[in-house]
């Protein structure tokens, strides 16, 4: 079975997209975009503000309240050199995204590196007063009067990574502060143009609390406060959990088969509220928004497998991107795999479970939790395609030419999907 998913070529999950047709910049009102609805094997168009239309009446829909962080800073050397720093995941307070944006100076992070060549073993440093972020978020930012300078110096470097101390002063700013203020909105790298003061809000859920993504979850990007509100008065329930989305979202798949493709590690927090509730609410039409949100309810199904088939003890929980398909005779249903994680957290007294995934969800793999999705369109040769072809098969292809053909717009800042099967 591992074989069989390993061999599939990434060809096959190719399709054109012209530039043009890559939404630049979001609509001026969140909702007033065009929603594909495959609903019944038919393909239809509407606008996202008419979504209650389709759902169904006892629909749960997941949000991914992950908060995305300003993780690209612009340095500049003495020399003129231009050295762009992106932060990927902390290595201060034990890779605790919390902890590590609470904390004082220091603070260690892995880090991808910009003109990377042009660093050598020198401490570099970030003046405000000359950073591009100030003269972008003049207007807004409250911190920009607080940080003075911020310090970088490379302890290690990889092929996939560097390890970034970061110093600053005042040093009694914790490092979201810092962010805050020196940081630049990480827009995708396909949009081709820098941030801008609009990018700040829109670049953002409505519904976004917990800092640590690098990139929006952006199905959630198209609900406004008012559309939930709607949502709730027709019966639709909701729920949360957080999975902070790395840079490995925007990377697509460059081997000729996804088995020699390494699928990027993210983090999951959810609570143990939310695992109940769903044991509760599994008879129910589960619907992620996003495919952050799919990946996270899909992981802690295998989660729990996991917990099932290696044991309770206390230890770092990590999801291989191959775990679902081993070979087993027979799979636990959703309610006694997600019981086995609510024993665990009984058993070492947590009130939420902290987890890593690097589950890549493809064809042949089972779709365990979820019932139906709301997405944006994805980049050709994506992961992100590859899931979507899991739940509803070679049925992408139809429902991306209706998009080609009816002039919807792709990508972050695009038109979304409902996938109901």
């Amino acid at each position: 079975m591992i074989k069989d998913v390993q061999n599939i070529s990434i060809e096959d999950y190719n399709y054109p997209l012209p530039d043009e047709r890559i939404a630049k910049y979001p609509l001026s009102e969140r909702d007033a975009s065009k929603l594909l609805v495959l609903k019944d094997n038919n393909i239809s168009s509407s606008h996202f503000n008419e979504i209650g239309d389709f759902l169904p009446k006892d629909s749960l829909l997941i949000f991914n309240e992950t908060k995305v962080v300003r993780a690209r800073l612009q340095f500049t050397k003495e020399s003129g050199a231009a050295i762009e720093i992106f932060c990927l995941e902390p290595i201060s307070g034990n890779g605790d995204y919390q902890v590590a944006f609470s904390s004082k100076s220091p603070s260690r992070w892995k880090c991808l590196v910009g003109n990377s060549r042009r660093w050598k073993n020198e401490a570099i440093s970030l003046r405000l007063y000359e950073s591009t972020s100030q003269q972008v978020y003049e207007s807004t930012s409250q911190y920009q009067s607080q940080c003075q300078i911020l310090h970088a110096d490379r302890l290690e470097k990889n092929d996939s990574y560097s390890v970034v101390e970061f110093s600053w002063e005042p040093a009694e700013l914790s490092f979201a502060e810092v962010l805050e203020a020196a940081g630049e909105i990480p827009l995708p790298p396909y949009l081709h143009r820098e941030a801008e003061e609009s990018d700040r809000e829109r670049y953002q859920t409505v519904f976004a609390k917990h800092e640590g993504s690098v990139a929006a979850p952006t199905a959630g990007l198209h609900f406004t406060n008012e559309l939930i509100t709607n949502l709730k008065e027709r019966g639709i329930t909701f729920e949360e959990v957080t999975l902070h989305v790395g840079a490995g979202t925007f990377r697509p798949v460059s081997s000729e088969t996804i088995g020699e493709h390494e699928m990027h590690s993210e983090t999951i927090v959810v609570k143990k509220s939310f695992i109940e509730n769903l044991i509760r609410n599994c008879d129910k039409t589960i619907i992620p928004v996003g495919t952050t949100s799919m990946r996270t309810i899909e992981s802690l199904y295998w989660i729990g497998l996991m917990l099932m088939e290696e044991g309770l003890e206390e230890r770092n929980l990590h999801l291989n991107q191959w775990f679902p398909y081993q070979e087993r005779e027979t799979l636990p249903s959703a309610e006694e795999s997600l019981s086995t994680i609510l024993e665990y957290l009984n058993k070492h007294e947590l009130s939420e479970l902290h987890a890593t995934t690097a589950l890549m969800i493809a064809p042949t793999c089972k779709i365990n939790i979820a019932k139906a999705l709301i997405t944006n369109f994805h980049q050709p040769k994506s992961t992100l395609l590859l899931l979507v072809s899991a739940l509803i098969g070679n049925k992408w292809k139809e429902a991306y030419q209706y998009a080609l053909d009816n002039d919807f717009r792709f990508l972050s800042y695009g038109d979304s999907c409902l996938f109901l099967g």
